[in-house]
Parts: structure tokens; sequence; C-alpha cells
């Protein structure tokens, strides 16, 4: 108790300093993006924690759910630069890293780097499962490491830096698996469904009163990157007890050693989650937490990020793929069999 005590008290410190302006500002924020975006609150809610968590999303959905939208939304909200990539099987790896280009000056020739559609603090990289794996190599590093390698150089990526990649569940044809070890480095796959019907017909509305104009209104002042930074230096500060930690460590294990919690979980999995895998769950929840103006990592932070964070990295059996098993069911079946502290 006296831990908690003391995370709540640096918690009030923190905010007594700044006047709270940090977390009201990426609460603006999520309302500016919640105001254009409707009927994907999970969308925007997991952008926020992937900016603040510093990771990558991977967004799952139909064609038309607004993940265009979003991104370009907070771009426009935030002082960000934005860069859009279409995946399509010719594209090449230089045509998203960048390359060196040789050129002719009066003082003599020389080869010069032209940056990428990478190097931006946004990227939208559109059907991402739609360009081959030699394109999806050139992301790894920069996704991983924040850098870019190109002829025995290396270039550093903004300071600012999120990959939202996107991907059409019912699209086969034409399309390349992900590798295994690209899926492990995003933060999160978000699976984004189809909107309720009150708010089909408000986004009928927006649609229409844009078509006409009528929703050019005065703008506010993007919010600066500066806002990100500091949040997470107060994310860092977000306290994480022992038993909250080993929770999430048990969560993990039961992925790796179904075999522990008997039929039908040993029986669905056969890859569990690697230390990405908790590392994810523990950056994402104590994100959460500071969202929720909470001084520290509960279970229920926990179970609200645990989905997103391993729906990707669990690689399920023949029998389960047979008998229509998703991922999301294996994770409720062991968030339902791992006791919580």
């Amino acid at each position: 108790m006296s831990d908690v005590r003391d995370a709540n008290a640096v918690l009030a410190s923190q905010e007594s300093r700044n006047g709270g302006s940090t977390r009201n500002a990426i609460l603006d924020l999520r309302s500016r993006i919640g105001r254009s975006v409707l009927g994907q609150d999970h969308l925007v809610e997991s952008m926020l924690i992937g900016l603040l968590a510093d990771g990558n999303l991977l967004i799952e959905s139909l064609p038309g759910l607004a993940k265009t939208r979003a991104v370009k939304t907070l771009a426009k909200n935030l002082a960000a630069d934005l860069s859009r990539i279409q995946f399509t099987p010719d594209l090449l790896p230089s045509d998203v890293t960048g390359a060196e280009i040789y050129v002719q000056a009066e003082k003599g020739s020389e080869f010069q780097f032209q940056r990428g559609p990478i190097f931006a603090n946004l990227v939208l990289a559109d059907e991402i499962n739609r360009a081959p794996a030699k394109v999806q190599s050139a992301l790894l590093e920069a996704m991983e490491e924040r850098q870019v390698t190109v002829a025995g150089k290396t270039y550093k990526m903004p300071d600012l830096f999120l990959v939202m990649a996107t991907e059409n569940p019912i699209e086969q044809e034409g399309t390349y698996p992900l590798p295994e070890a690209q899926l492990d480095r995003f933060l999160m796959q978000i699976v984004i469904t189809y909107p309720d019907e009150s708010v089909e017909g408000k986004i009928i509305k927006i649609n229409r009163a844009e078509s006409a104009g009528a929703r050019k209104t005065a703008e506010d002042a993007p919010v600066p990157q500066q806002a990100i930074f500091d949040a997470r230096k107060e994310i860092d500060r977000i306290f994480v007890s022992d038993l909250a930690q080993k929770y999430i460590v048990d969560l993990i294990y039961a992925t790796r050693f179904p075999d522990r919690y008997g039929d039908p979980l040993n029986k669905w999995i056969q890859i569990g989650a690697s230390p990405r895998g908790s590392i994810a769950i523990d950056r994402s929840a104590r994100a959460r937490a500071w969202l929720d103006g909470d001084a520290f990592v509960t279970p229920e932070h926990i179970r609200a990020v645990v989905h997103d964070c391993l729906r990707h990295r669990l690689i399920l059996s023949y029998e389960a793929l047979s008998q229509g098993v998703t991922a999301d069911q294996a994770i409720d079946k062991i968030v339902s069999l791992v006791a919580s502290a």
C-alpha cells in the first residue's frame, strides 16, 4: 500500500508542476479525433496508446472503416508529418526507405541520399500485406531500431515515429503473409468492426456536411510533439507492482505452456508470445493507466490491452484452426484461467 501511496503522490506532484497540461493536451487530442472519426473509439484509443508507448500498430479491418481518416486526423491535430505508402506487389525497398542518387554539380558529382516516405512522424503503410518479403524486410530496421541503413550509412528516424500498417482480412489474392519477425515488432494489432446503427447515421450526416463544405470551422492549434514526449516521461513513472508484473508474466507463460492449463488450451496454441509480448503489455497498460488518470497499473488495465498485444503473437494449432478457434478466443480462455492479483 505504501508503494501505491507513493505512486499517487508522484502523479499528484507531476500534475501540480505542469497544471495537468500534458494529460489535458492528450485528452484534447483524443476528443478532436473522436469528433471526426465516429464509431471507432477503440481505434482512437489505440493510436494514442501507440504514440504514448512508442510502438507501431497493425490495423486489421474491412475497407472503408476510417483507418486512413483516423491517421490523417491525428496528423492534422498533432504537429506531425504524415506520409502514406500504398503497398503493391511491384514496390521496391528503395521506394520505402529511399536511395542514393547520382547528382551532377559544377564542383563535382556525388551520390546523395534521397529520403523515402518512411522518414515521417506518422507513416500509414496501407495494405502492407500486398508487398513481398523483400519490401517487408526494409521496414524491420525502421520499426525496431528507429533507423535505416542504406549503402553502409545509417540514417535516424524522427524522435516521434509511428508506423500504422493496415491489412484487409478478406483479401487473399495477391497478398503475402507478414513474417512472424515483423508481426512481433508491432506493439498491438487492432481489429476494427462496423460501427453501430446509431453512429452510421451520424457518419452519413458528417459526410454530407463535408461535401457541402459546411464543416469549415476555425481549427484549434495542433498539439505540439513535446506533449507526447512529456507524457512518455510521466508514463515511465507509472507504478507497476510486483503482483501486477507477475500477472503479466503468468499471462505470457500461459501462451507458452498451455499444457499447464489442460484442455482445450493445450490443443489450441502451438507457439506462444515472445518477451516482446510481455514488454508490449507492460508499456500499453502503463499508457492505459495514465490515460485513465491512475498512478499505478491494475489488472483491469492489463486486461484492457492484452488482446491487442497478443493476438498477432500467437500461432494456433491446426486443430484450433479447423475448429474455427480464433486468437481472441484463446486469449479469452487464458484470461479466464490465469488468476489476477
